[in-house]
């Protein structure tokens, strides 16, 4: 199969007037919300983070070294803010002098062809300019947005139209876009209304995690799928709510690493795609229906959730299975099992692990991986922190404001069953990446009574806080062994600063003091007892810097920058 082109919100609208006409309008519709919101997470991400040509920050201005001056609305920039339809911010030419690049372009950047920008200027018309020349070179229907294309000259609406202002990779261009079309499409496309509020029905964890439209609530491309046509998004997004199922692929057995039998389960994308490759694969049929969760590559089978392999950049990486993961997953499950021993904390464990092998090694684009799902009793619901900000199809409030009928008693619950156990984890040992989508709260009749975590890729493993505490450190591949403490108390503050900065945000929205909120959490963080919770009581709060990521040279290395502590004051 060819390279799929990143559809813009053009080539979306185009593409979706064949695929689902009747969803053309409602796309129109949503398209400047999706755009605002985009725009806003941009904003934020240049008030914060370490990016080419910002010369200086103040509340609502941004100054660029070539002398340019960008205005806008200075609440738009706050962290977890949702800005209203028709976000506008405003650049002006501050005297950048003739020739100058725009603030950010690299002498490595390239046009959608591929040339340098020295070779594409042996290209260009008479009197044709850059922007006009990238015009013309790209695909009919994929022609990002400029400035001057939805707003008056000088305003910028679209995200995407800022990215090129800017002078920034053309790859992050694209993908900006995708991500816009992308989240126009899921709001063009919501879940049918209910006739009560959804966790006063005990709904099935697939139904809560496919209320989440809008992906990370601070990555300006949470919504990317690189990769994926809109016919592939509208199939398997799940925020489209789709129930598809697994291609059984058979393995000859020298091929297969694994504990169970030599059968590939390969998500219905990724196989059409891979037997083209590897054509000794043999289709063994597939398997009966299964629902992806708030990670599109992960489903849910009805008695165990499958991690799947699919080569499609979403967010920030394109989601594989990695050797790593097929190794680690049931040795720090064993592990994670005696960690949590009398804690209020289930980690759900990794198991039956399996993967190709191509050249002698496990290959991260055939791979799968089995996860325990959440065991519920009665009255209880789980729901992943990330998924109690979306809206309920009962009324478009969040989850949470059913949740959480007084949100201080809630909040103090929460808190208290949330901090303590993750640093009891972490000065044991292990730092888990608990941010919304790894984190789940079970409720019990709506109040919190225990959390479960999920996803052992992303954890940090320390032998010496191991040993300290009796525990022997597995033999581990990749770089998840790591005893230096910054890195460790990092993994986990960024994780609960984002989840619980998200959740206050959703809690003042209802009317709650956010300065009582913050307290009450410094109270449970504080009521922990360790080393680690008492330095994260101090410290800014690091949150990744995923615009900053995406330019850099690998966009897979690790960049944070810094916000206040809320707790710190308390």
């Amino acid at each position: 199969m060819g390279v799929v082109p990143t559809p813009d919100s053009d080539r979306t609208r185009l593409e979706l007037g064949t695929l689902r006409p009747g969803l053309v309008a409602a796309y129109d519709r949503a398209l400047p919300r999706a755009r605002a919101e985009i725009l806003g997470r941009l904003l934020g991400a240049l008030h914060r983070e370490p990016l080419p040509g910002v010369a200086a920050r103040a509340p609502g201005t941004v100054t660029l070294a070539d002398g340019r001056v960008l205005t806008h609305p200075a609440g738009a920039a706050t962290p977890f803010a949702t800005p209203a339809a028709g976000l506008t911010c405003r650049l002006a030419d501050g005297g950048r002098a003739p020739g100058a690049k725009p603030a950010g372009q690299a002498a490595g950047d390239r046009t959608p062809d591929g040339r340098s920008p020295e070779q594409a200027a042996g290209d260009r018309a008479p009197g044709e300019t850059p922007s006009e020349q990238t015009d013309r070179d790209r695909a009919p229907g994929d022609r990002p947005a400029r400035p001057d294309d939805r707003s008056a000259p000088g305003e910028i609406t679209d995200p995407a139209a800022l990215i090129r202002a800017l002078g920034w990779a053309t790859g992050l261009h694209d993908e900006i876009a995708n991500s816009v079309a992308n989240l126009a499409l899921a709001y063009a496309d919501p879940p049918p209304a209910t006739a009560a509020p959804l966790l006063a029905t005990a709904p099935p964890l697939a139904d809560v995690e496919q209320l989440v439209l809008d992906g990370h609530p601070l990555h300006p491309c949470c919504r990317t799928r690189a990769g994926m046509d809109v016919a592939d998004v509208l199939a398997y997004g799940p925020e489209h709510r789709p129930t598809l199922r697994l291609r059984r692929l058979r393995v000859p057995a020298d091929r297969w690493y694994g504990d169970g039998p030599p059968i590939l389960l390969a998500h219905p994308w990724q196989a059409a795609h891979l037997r083209e490759r590897h054509t000794w694969l043999r289709d063994d049929g597939e398997t009966g229906p299964v629902r992806p969760l708030m990670s599109l590559r992960t489903v849910a089978t009805g008695t165990e959730h499958v991690k799947t392999a699919v080569d499609v950049q979403m967010t920030s990486a394109v989601r594989t299975v990695s050797p790593a993961a097929v190794h680690n997953g049931p040795r720090l499950s064993a592990l994670l099992r005696d960690v949590t021993a009398g804690l209020p904390l289930t980690v759900l464990a990794e198991y039956g692990a399996g993967a190709v092998l191509v050249d002698g090694r496990p290959d991260r684009h055939l791979a799968h991986l089995h996860r325990a799902a959440p065991r519920l009793d009665p009255g209880e619901t789980a729901v992943p922190l990330a998924a109690l900000a979306a809206a309920d199809p009962y009324d478009g409030r969040p989850l949470l404001m059913h949740a959480a009928a007084d949100p201080y008693a809630w909040w103090h619950d929460l808190t208290r069953l949330l901090f303590p156990p993750l640093l009891a984890v972490l000065d044991r040992g292990v730092a888990l990446e608990a941010h919304g989508q790894n984190t789940l709260v079970v409720l019990h009749h709506g109040r919190p009574a225990r959390i479960v975590y999920r996803d052992l890729g992303g954890v940090r493993v320390s032998p010496a806080r191991l040993r300290a505490a009796g525990f022997d450190p597995p033999p581990l591949e990749g770089d998840l062994p790591c005893d230096d403490p910054a890195v460790l108390r990092t993994k986990l503050a960024a994780a609960l600063g984002t989840v619980a900065g998200q959740l206050v945000a959703v809690l003042e929205g209802g009317g709650a003091d956010p300065v009582k909120l913050w307290a009450s959490a410094a109270a449970a963080l504080a009521s922990a007892g360790t080393v680690d919770a008492a330095a994260m009581l101090r410290a800014p709060l690091p949150v990744k810097a995923t615009t900053a990521m995406r330019l850099a040279a690998d966009p897979l290395d690790d960049l944070w920058t810094y916000l206040d502590n809320p707790m710190a004051a308390s």
